[in-house]
């Protein structure tokens, strides 16, 4: 089982940076892929990026790419999300995930641990 903290998340501007952080405990770390979801309110939880056990490959959603950058560091158990170019559109609560079954970005159902969410809002 992985235990999964985040931090990270605040008020921001639009036009704004965050970066959100994950720290994961319970399993070796760099066996999993990870990823980034969110939700906005009235709506449904939404993956927005990915990344294999090694860091070595990465997934983004349409909405995510160009803005935001994934990364992990295995040393230190611990996924980020450096979110750029922030929009009022991208206001919601930030979940990381694991997906301990698979090493690399399988889909995003397969994810199965989560953290308990930090909320990220940007005024307009």
């Amino acid at each position: 089982q992985v235990q999964l903290v985040e931090s990270g998340g605040g008020l921001v501007q639009a036009g704004g940076s965050l970066r959100l952080s994950c720290a994961a405990s319970g399993r070796t770390f760099s066996s999993y892929a990870m990823g980034w979801f969110r939700q906005a309110p009235g709506k449904e939880r939404e993956g927005v990026a990915a990344i294999s056990w090694s860091g070595g490959s990465t997934y983004y959603t349409v909405s995510a790419k160009g803005r935001f950058t994934i990364s992990r560091d295995n040393a230190e158990n611990t996924v980020y999300l450096q979110m750029n170019s922030l929009k009022p559109e991208d206001t919601a609560v930030y979940y990381c995930a694991a997906d301990v079954t698979h090493a690399y970005f399988h889909s995003w159902d397969a994810y199965d641990c989560w953290g308990h969410g930090t909320q990220v809002t940007v005024s307009s």
